[in-house]
């Protein structure tokens, strides 16, 4: 197991984790780019999606996008992939072409985020109003 215990950034790659320390079993950082075909494998693997969130790092400026996978046919197995992105042009691209049930998680992430999902079918607000043009999740959203 490898563990960075400086401040610096994680570099893309994957780590295999302790699933009684971190609640998954392997964490995977990947460039934008790359998100597409990554989530492909997993759904190839037959891993279902269980949930897509944001992480705001402001002094980085910076935004991650976070996407938990499992599977538990015989052994449970859980599996987390970052991207991160540019905080001032947060775009990821929908994964909603390979698990049709992202949309909701990915519509629920910009609400809270601001983090664009390049080619969703429908990214218009879930759980905030219409007219909402806040995103409450930030670090530095003021009420």
């Amino acid at each position: 197991e490898s563990e960075k215990k400086d401040d610096a950034p994680r570099q893309n790659g994957v780590l295999t984790r302790d699933y009684a320390v971190h609640g998954y079993h392997i964490d995977a950082q990947v460039d934008p780019e790359q998100l597409f075909v990554a989530v492909k494998i997993i759904d190839e693997l037959d891993f279902f999606i269980e949930s897509i969130t944001g992480v705001d790092w402001i002094k980085e400026n910076q935004m991650e996008v976070v996407y938990d996978f499992s599977r538990y046919d015989f052994d449970l197995c859980r599996v987390v992939i970052r991207t991160r992105v540019d905080r001032n042009d947060p775009r990821v691209p929908t994964i909603t072409p390979i698990y049709a049930g992202a949309s909701w998680h990915e519509r629920e992430t910009h609400d809270f985020f601001g983090i664009k999902f390049d080619g969703h079918p429908h990214l218009i607000p879930l759980l905030l109003p219409e007219d909402a043009d806040v995103h409450p999740l930030l670090k530095d959203f003021k009420a």
